[in-house]
């Protein structure tokens, strides 16, 4: 594997998921943090993932990850093993989804090993997985020089200390506001931030649905909303798909924990936004998958032109 400078380093899930929404309900759709996210960075800079699936997993998808640009050699593929399987619903709040089963399959004994090229990772992305994980992941990288990571509500809940002790380690963290709330114990977004920061990560991320997002880097913030999508299906994935085009944009510009700025994350924030809104519009990721860069780019000029005074 050709070790290149400007790719992202990603470790997470890779799924099928059942999902029923008022939009409808699908069987088995591709899924996981790490397809959502790979997908959405892939299209602002190359990706190295890492994962593991089972022999259900179509070959197909895999053939298409590396015509984008996603370096499929790290994902292991168990000759006799299911791949993880999530079924869920949403109601009429969209904004959270209530599990009805988890099937780990293959993922229970995931346990990833770095080859040689991708212990040299500049960027790593540790996207929501078992933070015992994502500290085994961070075990084998020698030296990068931006670490990013999400993480879950569930994680917060079973392994606190495990998820604290990882964002001493970590530049940038994204996580839903729910999430953010439950780790500071505030409601208040900027004290929530003020707190995650003191644990260690530079810049905090807060995602919040249908509101947008907030960035916090040091003293100062900026505030995004949501595009105003007026046909949302399925909102599974748009927080993963969100991270990667914030991370991919940060990526392609050669940026490191030293020199990020508020205007470098203003518009790695605003390419999150405008990707999510896009991963909303299909059940899957079915819409970004067939998203060209001209549909891109003619929404994200009328969200900016929605944000500018």
């Amino acid at each position: 594997m050709t070790q290149n400078n400007n790719s992202i380093l990603t470790v997470g899930s890779m799924a099928f998921d059942s999902i029923q929404s008022p939009a409808g309900k699908v069987d088995q759709v591709l899924g996981g943090s790490c397809n959502y996210f790979s997908i959405a960075a892939s299209f602002f800079t190359p990706v190295q993932l890492i994962g593991v699936v089972g022999n259900d997993f179509p070959t197909s998808h895999l053939e298409w990850l590396k015509s984008r640009g996603i370096n499929t050699d790290g994902i292991s593929i168990i000759p006799d093993g299911k791949t993880f399987h999530w079924t869920g619903e949403y109601g009429n709040d969209l904004n959270e989804a209530k599990t009805l089963a988890t099937d780990l399959n293959v993922f229970e004994t995931f346990n990833p090993q770095l080859s040689e090229p991708q212990k040299k990772a500049n960027t790593v992305f540790l996207a929501n997985i078992d933070p015992d994980l994502q500290h085994q992941v961070l075990d084998q990288v020698e030296n990068p020089s931006l670490i990013a990571c999400d993480s879950m509500n569930l994680w917060i809940d079973i392994k606190p200390d495990s998820l604290k002790k990882l964002l001493e380690r970590v530049d940038i963290v994204s996580i839903n506001e729910g999430e953010a709330e439950m780790l500071t114990g505030t409601r208040h977004l900027s004290k929530a931030a003020e707190a995650i920061q003191a644990m260690g990560p530079k810049v905090v991320a807060l995602k919040r649905g249908e509101y947008g997002a907030s960035i916090f880097v040091g003293n100062e913030c900026f505030l995004a909303p949501a595009y105003p999508s007026p046909d949302v299906k399925d909102p599974t994935g748009a927080g993963d798909s969100f991270a990667g085009a914030m991370m991919g944009t940060l990526v392609s510009r050669n940026l490191d924990r030293n020199s990020i700025t508020l205007q470098d994350l203003k518009e790695a924030v605003v390419h999150g936004c405008v990707f999510a809104s896009f991963t909303v519009e299909d059940f899957g990721p079915a819409r970004i998958m067939k998203l060209e860069q001209h549909e891109f780019d003619s929404r994200k000029e009328t969200f900016l032109g929605m944000i500018r005074v």
